[in-house]
């Protein structure tokens, strides 16, 4: 089969090859998928760039959609030409969804239903995933006004989406090249976060009061909103990323005399109970066409060095695709 594979970190140019490689066999428990998209994050491009590799080589990418066409021992043959998305491909795993073929644990393929195309499901397994279950550690939002972080990102626009379905109010940051995509996911207001102090603004469209909580993508600059009280006492934060690889000082004062309530958690590591749920959303909003989907740029598998340049860049407004049939 055809993949993309790297056998040492390093930058795109120097360490991707396009080629041939063994079509894989699924083992007992396992499908197979037949790809058609594969979903390229900023976790892809940081991983190929410093992460330990989990094998001799890595064939990258943890998110994809295709149709399962073949199934190993204890698996139902019902499944067999199911049409499904992938999460955690290449999560501690050597071969991810930058290939013709994957084999993985057969509940890591959920059902993608007939509505949604390939590319859109190769955007769910990190970017939707994260939305839903950062809006669900905020507990009841309809009737609140969150903060989100980076509305105009990939996870961004997943997550003011499913705020606003919930009844939620979203101010959102974002620059202003990326202002109208998050206003398209549904923002009730958009702060140009380079240009304007988003503590004043924001305290300014909620006369003084601030928000009730935020949805964050960056906690080494929302630190500096904690400590400006920008949230309401009692208030959530809710985190799930920080562009500082290393400790982040945040306010205790700010923390303890509002009673704020701090919550990070990683899209890889959700519990079974935390991502069955968050598929079961998913998947009904999936199926009643309530979720729209932003594929910003898509690429053919041998121009893989090219989608991952474009993601590094960050110039997209959008999800990074590669179209693998």
């Amino acid at each position: 089969m055809k993949a993309a594979w790297y056998e040492r970190n390093g930058p795109a140019r120097d360490v991707l090859t396009v080629g041939d490689v063994d079509t894989p066999e699924p083992a007992a428990g396992e499908v197979r998928v037949k790809l058609a998209a594969s979903g390229v994050n900023p976790s892809d491009v940081k991983g190929r760039m410093g992460r330990p590799l989990p094998g001799q080589m890595v064939i990258p990418h943890s998110d994809g959609a295709g149709v399962i066409d073949a199934v190993g021992a204890g698996v139902t043959h019902d499944r067999i030409n199911e049409r499904v998305w992938i999460w955690n491909g290449q999560w501690k795993r050597q071969h991810g969804t930058a290939a013709e073929y994957i084999c993985l644990p057969a509940h890591q393929a959920a059902r993608l239903p007939g509505n949604v195309d390939f590319a859109a499901g190769a955007c769910l397994g990190i970017p939707a995933l994260t939305a839903v279950q950062a809006v669900a550690h905020m507990g009841q939002v309809g009737g609140k006004t969150l903060l989100v972080t980076g509305a105009g990102s990939a996870v961004g626009h997943y997550i003011v989406q499913i705020a606003r379905h919930r009844g939620a109010r979203v101010i959102g940051t974002a620059s202003d090249q990326r202002a109208q995509h998050a206003r398209a996911a549904g923002a009730d207001f958009v702060v140009d976060y380079k240009h304007k102090d988003v503590t004043e603004v924001v305290k300014h469209m909620t006369r003084n009061e601030g928000v009730d909580g935020i949805i964050d993508m960056d906690l080494s600059s929302t630190a500096n909103l904690i400590a400006d009280a920008i949230v309401k006492p009692h208030g959530t934060i809710v985190c799930y990323g920080s562009n500082v690889p290393g400790d982040i000082p945040i306010s205790f004062p700010a923390m303890l005399w509002n009673s704020y309530t701090l919550k990070v958690f990683l899209v890889y590591e959700l519990t079974v109970g935390e991502r069955t749920a968050a598929i079961a959303e998913l998947t009904k909003m999936l199926e009643g066409g309530k979720l729209k989907h932003a594929v910003g740029a898509r690429f053919p598998l041998r121009d893989i060095v090219a989608a991952h340049e474009a993601v590094e860049k960050g110039a997209v407004s959008g999800n990074v695709v590669l179209d693998i049939g």
